[in-house]
């Protein structure tokens, strides 16, 4: 699941718009337009996750399966850093009008995907179409609707986050189901296009120019963009030398867009980041943690199918077990007071790592129902872990600095740390499934348990990033 971004539009003080007005005949077509351009983000990561046994059984490529995600997403981290400036550009119809179309162009290239190479290079059309729409979303927001519908309109955009990533595996499990995985593309083209169209008609044309525009961080993403790239080439190399190589160069680049962001003018995340004194770093860190776990969802499908014999649709139904328990356990979590989201956000990570630990030990070839059902227990166990704690990470965000602006800057930048944890934990994950070798259940365990180490890692990080100023 990826997860609510954390930047909205407060309600004004004395906003009295109603849910009856928001879908009212006059704002229907633009509420569409932004719920459905999210919903479209939302579910497609999963909805791909389902679909991919059946196209690496029909055109093969199995060795690039992480790139899959990962390309997606890169592109996704990149778009989410244009948002401003395209819409800028081009107002916020034509804004919304490219980013369905880019979307579309991509989802028609995977439909039409003779080899794995191609669908790669469709998913990251789609993915830069799919950050954009995705950034929209909460940007539109306030140009698009009256002040007193701004809240109304952000928790339904949050919620799409929620529709999309339980809808998406199910979906896609059905479409793999009926063996017909180019026709669910291409449902996925039709919607982009049909969107489109209100896109154009309902929402502002004309250009609000900012007063000064951010840089865009060049150097950073170029960097990060490598570091990926790095991570998802050991995954097609023989193992051995040449991955230790590809994984040591992925993890130097990734230290050296660290640094550069620090010490740069212009960064990918807020310059508060890198300050002392500040609980930023570590909440983020513990986003970042929480985050490695979902990507786990990309091979929960392929792991139902070959080692429990799970029909697709149940595989898919199977691969959203994880986004359950995370929206189930949101649900409760949002009303814990601060104490409760303090101890929240450092239960959080053990409980995630937990489930994963469970999963992993628990992989078996031929499977039978009983530890298929506890498969399905464990993620649920897992996905709880990060649904306990991410409502409240957005305001551990804003309270690491005094500053309002500031702190809004700081928990917008939460869902820009949750695609970059995607990417580079999707690209490691493919390594370590590759790493497995001709054992699928070893590839499983090593894969997961691979991912747990990263998830424990957000122990102390949450730890730090609760800590109590003086």
């Amino acid at each position: 699941m990826t997860g609510s971004p954390s930047e909205a539009p407060p309600p004004p003080a004395g906003a009295t718009g109603r849910w009856a007005e928001l879908f009212s005949a006059r704002h229907l077509a633009t509420v569409l337009v932004l719920a459905g351009g999210v919903a479209l983000y939302a579910m497609n990561l999963y909805f791909t996750a389902a679909l991919m046994p059946s196209i690496v059984a029909d055109i093969g490529g199995d060795r690039y399966y992480a790139w899959v995600a990962t390309g997606f997403l890169m592109a996704a981290v990149i778009a989410s850093m244009l948002v401003s400036r395209v819409l800028g550009s081009w107002g916020a119809s034509g804004a919304y009008l490219a980013g369905f179309l880019v979307f579309a162009a991509g989802a028609a290239i995977n439909a039409l995907s003779p080899t794995m190479e191609v669908l790669i290079a469709g998913r990251v059309v789609q993915g830069f179409g799919g950050g954009l729409l995705a950034g929209l979303g909460y940007a539109v927001i306030r140009t698009a609707l009256p002040d007193r519908l701004w809240g109304r309109a952000a928790g339904l955009v949050s919620a799409m986050w929620g529709v999309g990533t339980l809808v998406g595996p199910a979906l896609g499990g059905l479409f793999a189901e009926l063996d017909a995985w180019p026709w669910a593309y291409g449902l996925l083209v039709a919607v982009a296009l049909l969107l489109a169209v209100p896109a154009r008609r309902a929402l502002p044309r004309e250009v609000v120019r900012s007063a000064g525009r951010a840089p865009v961080p060049v150097v950073p993403l170029v960097l990060l963009t490598l570091a990926a790239s790095a991570f998802s080439l050991s995954s097609a190399v023989p193992p051995g030398p040449a991955t230790a190589v590809a994984l040591g160069a992925g993890a130097v680049l990734l230290a050296v867009f660290l640094v550069v962001e620090a010490k740069g003018s212009v960064s990918v995340l807020p310059r508060l980041t890198y300050l002392r004194g500040t609980s930023l770093k570590w909440v983020y860190l513990t986003v970042a943690a929480l985050c490695a776990g979902v990507m786990t969802e990309n091979f929960i499908p392929l792991f139902g199918q070959r080692l429990g014999g799970l029909p697709p649709f149940a595989a898919g139904l199977l691969g959203a077990a994880l986004s359950v328990g995370w929206v189930v356990a949101q649900l409760f979590s949002v009303n814990l007071g601060p104490r409760g989201a303090r101890r929240a956000i450092r239960v959080a990570p053990p409980v995630l790592t937990g489930g994963l630990v469970a999963y992993g030990l628990a992989q078996a070839d031929q499977a039978g129902t009983g530890l298929v059902v506890a498969w399905a227990v464990v993620l649920l166990v897992a996905g709880t872990g990060i649904g306990l704690a991410f409502p409240h990470l957005s305001v551990a965000a804003m309270s690491s600095t005094e500053d309002p602006a500031e702190g809004a800057k700081a928990a917008a930048a939460l869902n820009t740390t949750q695609l970059i944890a995607y990417a580079v934990t999707s690209a490691i994950a493919g390594t370590l499934l590759t790493l497995g070798g001709a054992s699928l259940v070893d590839a499983a365990r090593l894969m997961t348990l691979g991912i747990a180490v990263l998830t424990a890692l957000g122990v102390v990080a949450s730890l730090l990033a609760t800590r109590r100023r003086a």
